[in-house]
């Protein structure tokens, strides 16, 4: 029984008759449906099929669940008012879902460091901006966008200094696209050093971006024929600085005040950044206050010191810029690890598969490190130079396992094996390293960060 009053509005109710009904019902529904599993086993033995992952049993009697059974006191009570978070936050039992740092990855300070993305707790293809993949050089700036300018001069016919407000004139377009470190999987080039997907392969995200391509703008400008290069500038602490080629200039970079339908975060460059599709994040100046054309390139630090690309040779590969074609199983991984699966069960085999270069057009799954392949399903949105899903259905039969993928653009690109990627570039190299990925799995279930190098 449940009584109201009006001058409290509380709620008082009888355990034991709710109880008592609630299992009346469960009783019933079991009747139901073990008398499916009768059907359903009949269906079998004339040669049709139960539906996916059914293995013919009860798999809990809900009768015992009190989960089921209780009410639970945030059904009793009122809940928060509308007014209680004007920015949603995310609820408190998601609390392990977070970026993460480790001073492995830092240069002696966590305002030259990383956050690396939980890409195993990813839903579909768009990276929250709260967890969105986070390097700093100089640590995040508190910027007025009010005072904030962004200067376009060098080899252009009218150099201009522009407002927010007058940058947010030029007609706005919304992309999706991945941002990657080069150095994604880089902690693994001698071998596998984290035993974590977020560690190992969590130094990236994707995210709708808006803002104006520098083309439109440039069309005001008017570009000069010798300009070859241009260098972005960002007004952090570091005033990190890199140049990239006039022709990716020209053909799909964007200034972006928005990420996923509101503005920049600060660590994320506001109020302004650069978007360079596909190609490595180093390139996506966050803070962005000044473009330069020229007909050489700058050479600033990061594109001589760092961010090159080592041959097997040992000597560097400059002006090296896209993000290869890449894959890797986001479930099961360390983090997410079989449990409580019986043999018969069916399971989903999920990763996420990207190029710079394109679009994802296949990706094959092994389940024995790379000896048979067979074709995953890409599922949701396939979007050039944007994460794509996978999906593979297996029958669960609690024995070990080697899962390896690997993915091809439309470009015609696939992913090398480890050997053939060290064949090419050495043990060496931390950067642009996208041999193929794998998992062991253990018969009991657990998952463990491996390379497969015959």
């Amino acid at each position: 029984m449940t009584k109201i009053t009006n001058d409290s509005l509380s709620s008082e109710v009888s355990t034991t008759e709710e109880v008592m009904s609630r299992r009346n019902f469960f009783r019933k529904a079991a009747t139901y449906s073990a008398s499916a599993v009768v059907a359903t086993s009949v269906l079998n033995a004339s040669g049709d099929h139960a539906p996916s992952g059914h293995d013919g049993h009860i798999k809990a009697n809900p009768e015992d669940d009190l989960n089921i059974l209780e009410e639970k006191p945030w059904s009793l009570e009122f809940g928060a008012p509308v007014t209680a978070d004007l920015y949603g936050m995310p609820s408190p039992y998601e609390h392990n879902v977070t970026r993460r740092t480790t001073p492995i990855l830092s240069s002696g300070n966590m305002r030259a460091s990383i956050a690396v993305t939980p890409i195993q707790d990813a839903c579909g293809i768009i990276t929250p901006n709260g967890l969105f993949f986070n390097r700093h050089h100089g640590g995040t700036p508190t910027i007025d966008p009010n005072q904030h300018r962004l200067m376009i001069h060098g080899l252009v016919e009218k150099p201009i200094v522009l407002t927010m407000d007058e940058l947010k004139k030029y007609p706005n377009v919304s992309r999706v696209h991945f941002l990657e470190c080069p150095a994604n999987g880089g902690p693994e080039w001698r071998g596998p050093q984290f035993n974590s997907i977020q560690f190992a392969k969590g130094f990236m995200s994707c995210a709708e971006w808006t803002g104006v391509y520098i083309k439109d703008i440039l069309r005001d400008l008017g570009l000069k024929p010798e300009a070859q290069w241009m260098l972005a500038e960002g007004i952090d602490n570091s005033h990190m600085g890199r140049t990239i080629p006039v022709d990716k200039v020209l053909d799909d970079a964007m200034i972006v005040w928005g990420q996923n339908g509101e503005a920049l975060r600060p660590e994320q460059g506001y109020p302004i950044r650069i978007v360079v599709p596909g190609w490595e994040a180093n390139l996506c100046v966050k803070w962005l206050c000044r473009l330069e054309f020229a007909s050489e390139p700058f050479y600033a630090k990061e594109e001589t010191s760092k961010y090159t690309a080592l041959k097997n040779t040992g000597k560097a590969i400059q002006h090296f810029y896209a993000n290869e074609v890449n894959s890797v199983i986001t479930s099961p991984c360390p983090e997410k690890p079989w449990k409580d699966l019986k043999k018969g069960d069916m399971v989903e085999i999920e990763g996420l598969a990207w190029s710079g270069m394109g679009t994802i057009t296949d990706v094959d799954i092994s389940l024995d490190g790379g000896d048979n392949w067979e074709k995953a399903s890409l599922k949701g949105l396939v979007l050039e130079k944007a994460w794509t899903r996978f999906s593979y259905m297996y029958k669960y039969e609690g024995k070990p396992l080697l899962l390896s993928t690997r993915a091809t653009d439309d470009a015609g690109h696939t992913q090398p094996t480890v050997k053939e990627e060290r064949a090419a570039v050495g043990v060496e190299s931390v950067y642009h390293r996208n041999g193929i990925h794998t998992w062991e799995v253990s018969a009991k279930g657990d998952v463990t960060n491996v390379q497969i190098l015959s």
